[in-house]
């Protein structure tokens, strides 16, 4: 397995893109199986904002201060999803607004990914050596293993406070 960080990341987007794909094909009556992949939408999102802001973007924002932009634009997408991820963690597939609401956190997502892959990670990889996205990323793996899960985990709901805060 790679430790590369990027490779690490377009993994999880892959996984993600799977349950997003999922979502949209289940059909309009599927309230069991949609509530299911939100469920695990909502735990393999909030692990990747995680670890995401928590080591990948710090440590990007510190050495290539030339793209600190992107790093604050990705953040702000994060706090998005974190938003809609902890909406919809309290909601009840058969809510009125749920598909609605999983929707826009598709959409949002998806534009934040493609972003990423298309314009951000050539820019991280052309910046950083192989080592350094080695480093960052052994640093993703061990962090994956205490990331909180769900959005009301104290440490979601910090990173939350403090992409409001600053």
């Amino acid at each position: 397995m790679s430790t590369d960080a990027i490779v690490l990341l377009k993994e999880d987007h892959k996984q993600i893109r799977r349950l997003f794909t999922e979502f949209t094909n289940a059909g309009e009556n599927a309230t069991a199986t949609k509530g299911r992949l939100v469920d695990k939408m909502i735990e393999l999102l909030t692990v990747h904002t995680y670890i995401e802001n928590e080591c990948m973007y710090p440590e990007v924002r510190k050495l290539l201060p030339d793209i600190e932009d992107d790093v604050l634009e990705s953040y702000e997408e994060h706090h998005v999803a974190d938003v809609l991820c902890a909406e919809l963690a309290m909601m009840k597939p058969e809510d009125e607004r749920f598909d609605a609401k999983t929707t826009v956190l598709i959409e949002n997502v998806t534009h934040h990914m493609e972003e990423e892959e298309s314009e951000w990670f050539p820019k991280v990889r052309a910046g950083l050596g192989r080592k350094q996205l080695q480093e960052i990323g052994a640093r993703m793996i061990e962090m994956r293993k205490q990331a909180p899960r769900r959005p009301s985990q104290p440490s979601a709901l910090k990173k939350a406070v403090d992409a409001i805060l600053s």
